[in-house]
């Protein structure tokens, strides 16, 4: 099992899908402890990035590293002890009930149907669904839940796997302010312990609040990459999605506030 001290790296990263070129040239690392957001309008390409750091999307150009290793020369059950992957899509495609779905997040230390589950599975488990208020919903199968609910449980299922880097598509997506905040807050905490933590987002006061880091895509590029407070400006924002925006602070809280369409 890789430490906490794992690094991901993109290189000159280009991803061509169906013809076109969806990532170009994209380079950056994410450290251990680094929170960072990646906002941009949609089409930008920040799912596909988030799938080419986990090994998912394969690069046309480029490469993925984990710890300077070329992430397509690892094994899965490697990349699945080293990165966990949440995806934006929250279908299950499987009739579980929900705590068994949390438990496949196990699946890289060799937890499973055939082998069962160690005392350390099961505290991971249980933790994981403590922090996401899912331990009410363990016995319901997943396809009952509501949006929001599914989307707590499939975020414990990425805690649990315990992983040094979290990379999670729209996690907060469905999910009350009340539920968001407890997300962020928790994605805050792990990152303070020295994991790394990568989330693809549209509300900017989330980023702007909890990420010290961000990257704010357009057309497949990085428009800017840096600290937060440099990055979510009036100016850029207003470049990257075309809207006129407030940056402001209320009550301490930094947030955004879109205000218009630019002609």
């Amino acid at each position: 099992m890789r430490s906490r001290g794992t690094r991901l790296q993109a290189r000159s990263l280009d991803v061509r899908l169906a013809g076109r070129d969806i990532l170009k040239d994209i380079s950056f690392a994410v450290s251990p402890g680094d929170f960072v957001a990646v906002a941009g309008p949609n089409g930008a390409g920040k799912s596909t990035l988030l799938r080419a750091l986990a090994g998912l999307a394969v690069p046309s150009a480029g490469s993925v590293e984990l710890d300077g290793a070329d992430i397509r020369s690892l094994d899965r059950r490697e990349i699945g002890r080293s990165i966990a992957y949440l995806p934006q899509d929250r279908t299950v495609h499987w009739p579980l009930k929900s705590r068994a779905v949390v438990a496949l997040g196990r699946i890289p230390y060799g937890s499973g149907p055939q082998r069962g589950e160690s005392e350390e599975d099961r505290a991971k488990i249980e933790t994981a669904m403590m922090q996401m208020d899912a331990l009410p919903l363990a016995n319901r199968p997943v396809a009952e839940l509501s949006g929001g609910e599914r989307a707590r449980v499939l975020m414990a299922r990425a805690l649990a796997q315990d992983a040094a880097i979290l990379i999670a598509d729209e996690p907060a997506a469905g999910l009350d302010p009340a539920h968001a905040l407890v997300l962020f807050e928790t994605l805050a905490r792990i990152a303070a312990e020295g994991r790394a933590v990568i989330v693809a987002l549209h509300d900017l006061s989330l980023a702007l609040r909890y990420c010290p880091r961000a990257i704010l895509m357009k057309d497949g590029r990085v428009a800017a990459s840096g600290p937060a407070r440099d990055v979510m400006t009036e100016a850029l924002i207003a470049r990257v999605y075309g809207i006129r925006a407030c940056v402001a602070e209320f009550a301490g809280v930094p947030c955004v506030i879109p205000v218009s369409v630019r002609s």
